[in-house]
């Protein structure tokens, strides 16, 4: 049986409803970012403790089918951006309407009704998410992240940063590395 999780993006979000579905000694097939298959028939009851366990984690089960294509959509964006080795460089539109089987336009105005914003800023909001990641791992440059997450320059990713977080690049990092020195060094 599928069931669809809603605010499922993560791998903690993940080991949470594997572990919710063992309480209630069901057996997952497939756990996925918003999707979840399960070998048996799930009882009403079961349903409804599942939901409820799922709930306290601010994860819950969608049964409405635009709700599902929302989720379906946060859940390739998510992926293509956080997880993917080395995302090719492409077009957020096709590559949503052919990975969704829907016209992009629908998937547009469907997002921006239901969520608030529309696909374009959601993208960029991962995509500083994203980068903040890079920054505090501290292994790439600026310039090679400008590079893997497909900026056409380092100013343009700098001014998209700055604007989503009021901050630039290498004042964010600084930041991270003044956290640290006070955590070690809390004298």
């Amino acid at each position: 049986m599928k069931l669809y999780v809603r605010n499922m993006v993560c791998i903690r979000c993940k080991m949470i409803v594997k572990q919710e579905l063992k309480k209630l000694s069901l057996h997952c097939v497939i756990v996925e970012l918003g999707e979840i298959e399960v070998l048996e028939t799930i009882s009403p009851g079961q349903l409804k403790a599942l939901d409820t366990a799922l709930l306290k984690y601010g994860l819950a089960l969608m049964d409405d089918r635009k709700s599902i294509l929302i989720e379906k959509i946060k859940k390739v964006i998510v992926e293509l951006i956080h997880y993917a080795d080395e995302p090719e460089k492409i077009n957020f539109s096709d590559y949503l309407s052919e990975k969704l089987n829907h016209n992009y336009t629908y998937l547009a105005n469907l997002f921006s009704e239901t969520v608030g914003i529309n696909i374009e800023h959601y993208i960029i909001m991962h995509k500083i998410e994203r980068v903040k990641e890079l920054l505090v791992y501290d292994e790439l440059s600026l310039t090679e992240i400008s590079y893997k997450l497909h900026y056409s320059s380092v100013a343009h990713l700098s001014n998209q940063f700055k604007k989503i977080t009021g901050l630039t690049p290498s004042h964010f990092k600084k930041l991270k590395v003044y956290r640290r020195k006070g955590i070690v060094n809390p004298g």
